[in-house]
């Protein structure tokens, strides 16, 4: 598959909203809204398109004239020694794209993105369950760090 990364713009925000609905394609623990996966991103972006959020980094991936992959990066301290870090937000594809290392560019892209804004580490969120997302970001270089527990009330 022939694709090239760049930076996106207001223009792309009908393709990347339509991508964001993938991040709840997987097998979802009990007691989740999928919706609740993307919908808090699908806010998060719309600010960045209003330009009220120049803490982020939006790229894309485009095949034949279509947004084909989206990566979200926003500057964070880091959690526990508040140094200059960032945070993936998002990494989505069309399901056409998996597997032509389309999301190992963007997360590469999201890495250089990062590293531009002065940040010394980058983090994400994955479901411990989310087994296939799990494989790419450790083949990145990610390491799991924390666990997060959570017990349902009433």
């Amino acid at each position: 598959m022939d694709y090239q990364l760049r930076a996106a713009t207001a223009n792309d925000e009908d393709a990347i909203l339509k991508l964001l609905p993938r991040l709840a394609e997987f097998n979802l623990p009990n007691n989740r809204n999928p919706k609740h996966l993307w919908e808090g991103d699908a806010k998060m972006f719309l600010e960045w398109v209003e330009g009220t959020r120049p803490d982020i980094d939006v790229s894309v991936a485009v095949s034949n004239n279509q947004v084909i992959g989206v990566a979200i990066v926003s500057e964070r301290k880091e959690l526990l020694s508040g140094e200059p870090s960032a945070h993936l937000e998002v990494l989505a594809l069309d399901k056409s794209a998996e597997g032509f290392g389309v999301g190992t560019a963007l997360m590469n892209e999201a890495d250089k993105l990062a590293q531009n804004r002065g940040a010394k580490s980058i983090t994400l969120h994955v479901f411990a369950n989310n087994t296939r997302a799990r494989a790419l970001y450790e083949r990145q270089g990610y390491d799991g760090e924390l666990l997060r527990y959570i017990k349902p009330l009433g």
